[in-house]
């Protein structure tokens, strides 16, 4: 009798498994993805895009090139880039790109910003003060490098419409100030207008 008991209470246990995986909605894609062109012109809509972050990247990064400023490598942190437009856009998605570029070219190093201190001050306390590593093998304090220059910029946008056109123009403007002199060793600009009709 209790077998049967047993028996009977397992099969109620698997029936109502069954049932509730039955209920359970099924999910289905109608949409089909695939792998496009990262480099491709982007143009969904007059709003910020991934091709205007690399017209941007490209031309402030041809500009620096062209120049001496960067002659024997110097050290380059980046202070502030100023998003002024009514957009939200991330501009140290634009930065990091600048910046990698800079970086690959061999021409420039960059020290760690604002932003990025605190992770290098922390990194130099776990070193130097949890005890854990061999002392000839820590980083010192005070060895860090300072920045001979430093990045500021800002992008603005005007934004123009009536009842079948829209105009976007945005401007990013990055300039590189030596950090001990105030001078501002080099500029320069890139332009970009968006227009769609309905």
């Amino acid at each position: 009798m209790k077998t049967r008991i047993l028996l009977a209470l397992v099969l109620v246990g698997v029936l109502a498994g069954c049932a509730t995986k039955r209920s359970q909605p099924v999910v289905r894609f109608d949409r089909q993805v695939n792998y496009g062109d990262a480099k491709a012109v982007e143009l969904v809509t007059n709003e910020f895009g991934s091709s205007d972050l690399q017209l941007i990247a490209e031309s402030m990064v041809g500009s620096l090139l062209e120049t001496e400023v960067l002659q024997g490598r110097p050290t380059v942190t980046i202070a502030t880039v100023r998003n002024k437009t009514s957009e939200y856009i991330d501009t140290t998605n634009v930065m990091n790109s600048i910046r990698t570029a800079l970086t690959k070219s061999g021409k420039v190093r960059f020290v760690a910003n604002i932003n990025e201190m605190q992770n290098q001050v922390d990194e130099l306390n776990r070193q130097n003060q949890s005890g854990l590593y061999k002392t000839n093998t820590t980083a010192k304090l005070g060895k860090m490098t300072a920045a001979k220059y430093r990045f500021e910029g800002e992008l603005t946008s005007i934004v123009k419409q009536n009842s079948s056109t829209k105009d976007v123009y945005y401007k990013f403007t990055l300039n590189l100030f030596d950090n001990e002199e105030g001078s501002l060793e080099w500029a320069d600009e890139k332009e970009i207008r968006k227009t769609s009709k309905r």
